[in-house]
């Protein structure tokens, strides 16, 4: 088959590539900067621009592509960056597929468990309603834009991720500095539940929604084994040989990087459960988050 991924310079989508390929495919990757290869097309998701006719033969387009969320304050721009980099280029790739003649069948597009908000212990299974505060209408904005590809003919694959691990990238590559310097711990007062997944369990995620009809709609794609804050901060400490003391109480975060993120990001607590994929037959490599740790660690 035929993949066009958009956001390919991503932690997820560079493994994605480096994985396709492998199993024998094709990739034409979009990059917001002159084509330097030829398996590179560009585009400008921000100005709506795309050449549909160099989209031709794509079987499946991965939309990945967005601002990272957790680079600081949500102040008024970076918000707009955050909203509008995930909407314009959901946008600009569905126009483009409606200008084909030939159609990708399958559109998989990325979002994330803030679709859910701060929930809590609440269990959360892709039948969840869509929560409260900024990401969650973040995600309800960036999921809508996708849906509109079902009008088109594709299947819509919507990929609710949690928090996705690599030591290459992300959440963990920031933790490693502070936890190997055993000046790690807990956010908050760790009761947080913390959805996650190794990034080639992100990967394989993706494949399989690929190849099973039956994921459509929202896919949730976290391990079907979350952990509390306090949990995760524990096992990494644990998996490196360090102690977790240095805890971040809430006040001290909000402080540091405001209400809006701390409470919408660091604090938010949710629960995730991957039915969708369980039920589709998915298995996870890595369901259990200390072996995780260990495997991608190296100990």
């Amino acid at each position: 088959m035929k993949f066009a991924v958009a956001g390919a310079s991503g932690l997820v989508g560079r493994a994605l590539a480096v994985f396709l390929r492998t199993q024998g495919h094709e990739v034409l990757r979009l990059v917001r900067r002159e084509a330097a290869a030829g398996d590179e097309l560009f585009w400008d998701p921000a100005k709506g621009a795309l050449d549909a006719a160099a989209l031709r033969g794509a079987d499946v387009i991965v939309n990945l592509a967005g601002e990272d969320i957790a680079e600081g304050r949500w102040t008024a721009s970076r918000r707009d960056a955050i909203r509008g980099s995930r909407v314009h280029a959901t946008r600009t790739l569905v126009a483009a597929v409606e200008k084909m003649k030939h159609r990708p069948h399958l559109l998989v597009n990325a979002s994330a468990s803030g679709f859910y908000g701060a929930r809590g212990d609440t269990v959360l299974d892709e039948a969840g309603p869509r929560g409260d505060g900024f990401l969650a209408e973040v995600c309800e904005a960036w999921e809508r834009e996708a849906l509109a590809a079902r009008e088109l003919g594709l299947r819509v694959a919507l990929m609710r991720f949690g928090m996705v691990l690599s030591p290459e990238g992300g959440v963990l590559a920031r933790l490693l500095p502070a936890f190997r310097g055993g000046r790690g711990g807990r956010l908050g007062d760790g009761r947080q539940w913390v959805s996650w997944a190794l990034a080639d369990d992100a990967v394989g995620a993706i494949y399989h929604a690929v190849l099973s009809q039956a994921c459509e709609g929202p896919v949730n794609a976290a391990s079907p084994n979350p952990v509390t804050g306090a949990e995760f901060a524990a096992t990494l400490a644990r998996v490196l040989g360090k102690a977790a003391w240095l805890n971040a109480p809430a006040w001290a975060l909000r402080l540091k990087f405001g209400a809006a993120f701390a409470d919408g990001l660091l604090l938010a607590s949710q629960r995730l459960m991957p039915e969708r994929l369980l039920d589709s037959g998915f298995i996870f490599r890595h369901a259990r988050l200390e072996a995780a740790l260990r495997h991608v660690l190296g100990k």
